[in-house]
C-alpha cells in the first residue's frame, strides 16, 4: 500500500470507506426487511379469517377426512391457494382442508386440540419445503369444535419461500447496488484525489525545480486558507529565508575576500621584499628590517583577528548556550584588557553587580569590542567613562565622534567609516556586538555624546542578584 502513489491510495481508501458504508447499509436493510417479512407472515397466519371455519366445516363434510393433500385441484379444494390448512384431532389424526402441503404434526398439536396447550407458532420441514405453521384450537362462536367426538385443532401454514425468495432477490439487488456504488466511489475518489492533490503537485514540481536548478526565487501561488495553502506559504517562507541566507553568505564571502586581500597583499609584498634582500645579498638596514618585521607581525595579527571575527559571525545560533553570567565580572575583565591597550588613557569605571542570561565568552568579546573602539578613537591622554548600573552599560569616549549620516551603518558587517579606514580593524567588531546582545535579549546603540565623542549604550535584561536556581555563578 505504501508503495502506491498518494493519489491511488486516496482513491482506494475512498472506495473502501464507501464499500464499508454501503455494505453496512445493505446488511441493515436486509435484516430489517427479513424481520418485517417474517413478522408479516406470522401475523397473516394468526388472522382469524386466514382459513374461515365455514371452509373447514364444508371441506370436512364434502371431502371427508383426507390425511394428505390431493394431488390435483378440484371443486372446492382450494389446492391452488398459497395457504395450506389441516385439522389435527386429539388422537393425532390429521385431516386435509386446503392447499398443496401436508403439514407434519406433533404431540404439541394434539395438546392444542384438547386445550392443554396454548396456540403454537413454529417452522417445520415438509416435502414441499420449509413451512411456517400456526396451530390453534378450532372454535365456533367461542365453543370448541369436534370431529367424530374428538376435539380438534386447526393448522394453518405458509411456505417460508414467501419470505426467503424476496430476501434472495433483495440480496442480489443490494449486492449489485453496492458493486456499482463501490465502482462509482472509486471513480469519484480518483477524481477528488486528482483535484485535491493538484496544489500538492504544484508544490512537488516547484520543489523538484528548485532541487534541479537551485533557483530559490521561485514562489508557489497561495490560494485559500486551507492546509495546502499554509504548506505553500510555509514553503515560500522557507525558500525566502534560504535565499536570504545564501545572499548573506555570498555577501559575507565577498566582503571577507575583499578585507583579506589588503593585509594579504601587504604581507606578501613585505615577505617578497625580505626574500629579495636575502636573494641579492643586499641586507636591509637594521631599522628598515625591524620596521618591516613589525609590519609583518601587525598584518598577521590583523589576519588572525579578522579570521576570528569571521568564525564568530559564521557560528549558528544553535551553538550559543545561554547561562547565568555575572555581567559586572565580564566588564571588569574587559576593563583590564582595555587598560593594557591604552596605557596612556584614563579609564574611569563604575560597575554595579548585574546578572544576565547569555554566553560569557561572547559577552566578554562584545564588551571588549566596545571598549576597543573607545580606545582606538580616543586622543592621547584622553578619558573613557564606563558605567554599569541596572543592566545598562555605557562606554563614552572623547574622540572625534561619528557623523549622524554614518550612524545607521555602524552595526553592518565590514562597514568602516571613511575616516577610520586607515586604522587597524575589519569592520566586524560592532556586528559581533549587535549579534551577541540580540542573542541575550538586549539592545545596543551608538549616539553622539554631549561635548563630543561617542556614547555606546548596551542594555541587557537581568537582575542585581543571581536567580535561586544558580546562586553562585562561576567567576570569570
Amino acid at each position: 500500500m505504501n508503495r502506491l502513489p498518494l493519489r491511488s491510495r486516496l482513491a482506494i481508501l475512498t472506495a473502501l470507506a464507501v464499500a464499508v458504508a454501503v455494505a453496512a447499509a445493505a446488511l441493515a436493510c436486509w435484516f430489517i426487511t427479513r424481520d418485517q417479512l417474517n413478522s408479516q407472515l406470522d401475523n397473516s397466519l394468526r388472522q382469524p379469517d386466514a382459513v374461515p371455519v365455514s371452509v373447514i366445516v364444508s371441506t370436512l363434510r364434502d371431502e371427508g377426512c383426507q390425511k394428505t393433500a390431493p394431488t390435483s385441484d378440484g371443486p372446492g379444494r382450494f389446492i391452488s391457494t398459497n395457504t395450506s390448512a389441516q385439522v389435527v384431532l386429539a388422537d393425532g389424526t390429521t385431516c386435509w382442508v386446503q392447499g398443496h402441503a401436508t403439514i407434519p404434526s406433533s404431540p404439541t398439536d394434539t395438546d392444542v386440540a384438547t386445550g392443554q396447550s396454548p396456540p403454537v407458532l413454529r417452522t417445520v420441514s415438509s416435502s414441499q419445503g420449509k413451512l411456517r405453521v400456526f396451530t390453534q384450537q378450532a372454535r365456533l362462536n367461542g365453543r370448541p369444535l369436534a370431529l367424530n367426538g374428538q376435539p380438534m385443532a386447526v393448522q394453518i401454514a405458509r411456505p417460508l419461500s414467501d419470505v426467503t425468495a424476496p430476501l434472495t432477490r433483495l440480496a442480489w439487488l443490494l449486492l449489485a447496488v453496492a458493486g456499482f456504488g463501490v465502482l462509482g466511489a472509486a471513480s469519484a475518489g480518483a477524481a477528488i484525489a486528482r483535484a485535491g492533490l493538484r496544489p500538492v503537485d504544484r508544490l512537488t514540481d516547484t520543489v523538484e525545480h528548485i532541487a534541479r536548478t537551485e533557483d530559490l526565487s521561485v514562489r508557489i501561488p497561495v490560494e485559500g486558507q486551507d492546509e495546502i495553502a499554509r504548506l505553500s506559504a510555509s514553503f515560500n517562507a522557507m525558500t525566502a529565508a534560504l535565499a536570504s541566507s545564501r545572499e548573506r553568505q555570498s555577501q559575507l564571502i565577498a566582503d571577507a575576500g575583499h578585507e583579506l586581500r589588503t593585509p594579504l597583499t601587504s604581507l606578501r609584498t613585505n615577505i617578497e621584499l625580505l626574500e629579495r634582500s636575502e636573494a641579492t645579498g643586499r641586507a636591509l638596514p637594521p631599522e628598515d628590517r625591524r620596521a618591516l618585521l613589525a609590519s609583518v607581525k601587525a598584518q598577521m595579527t590583523e589576519l588572525a583577528v579578522l579570521i576570528g571575527d569571521l568564525q564568530e559571525l559564521s557560528r549558528p545560533d544553535a551553538e550559543h548556550v545561554l547561562q547565568v553570567v555575572p555581567l559586572h565580572e565580564v566588564t571588569e575583565t574587559a576593563l583590564r584588557r582595555a587598560r593594557l591597550r591604552g596605557p596612556d588613557l584614563k579609564i574611569v569605571a563604575e560597575v554595579a553587580p548585574w546578572y544576565v542570561r547569555g554566553e560569557a565568552a561572547a559577552l566578554e568579546r562584545a564588551i571588549v569590542n566596545l571598549m576597543d573602539n573607545a580606545v582606538k578613537f580616543s586622543p592621547a591622554g584622553g578619558e573613557i567613562d564606563v558605567r554599569l548600573h541596572g543592566g545598562q552599560l555605557t562606554v563614552r569616549d572623547h574622540g572625534p565622534g561619528i557623523p549622524a549620516e554614518e550612524l545607521p551603518h555602524v552595526f553592518e558587517r565590514f562597514w568602516r567609516s571613511p575616516s577610520a579606514r586607515s586604522l587597524p580593524g575589519s569592520g566586524l567588531g560592532l556586528s559581533i556586538v549587535a549579534r551577541t546582545v540580540q542573542q541575550s535579549g538586549g539592545e545596543v546603540t551608538l549616539t553622539p555624546a554631549e561635548g563630543g565623542g561617542t556614547l555606546a549604550v548596551l542594555i541587557l535584561p537581568g537582575a542585581p542578584t543571581p536567580p535561586p536556581d544558580d546562586p553562585a555563578p562561576p567567576a570569570l
